[in-house]
């Protein structure tokens, strides 16, 4: 799906920025993208989109959904 008309940016390759962006930043993004903001109207779903993927690392999934961990039952 296309988030920026001005730069004609997908939502994957804002995904693929987040997944190893350094800075939380929309500016960021549209660097790594060789791009810059214009109109502006994207920078909210940029946001979203980076927010979604920086809380589902946190949880271990980029899809956001939980993970469940192995027991850690120590062995003798």
């Amino acid at each position: 799906m296309i988030v920026c008309s001005c730069n004609v940016l997908s939502d994957t390759e804002v995904r693929t920025v987040a997944n190893t962006a350094t800075r939380r930043t929309t500016s960021y993004v549209f660097s790594c993208l060789g791009t810059r903001a214009r109109c502006g109207r994207c920078a909210r779903t940029i946001r979203e989109i980076m927010d979604e993927v920086f809380d589902g690392a946190k949880v271990g999934r980029a899809d956001g959904g939980a993970v469940l961990a192995a027991p850690t039952d120590k062995q003798p």
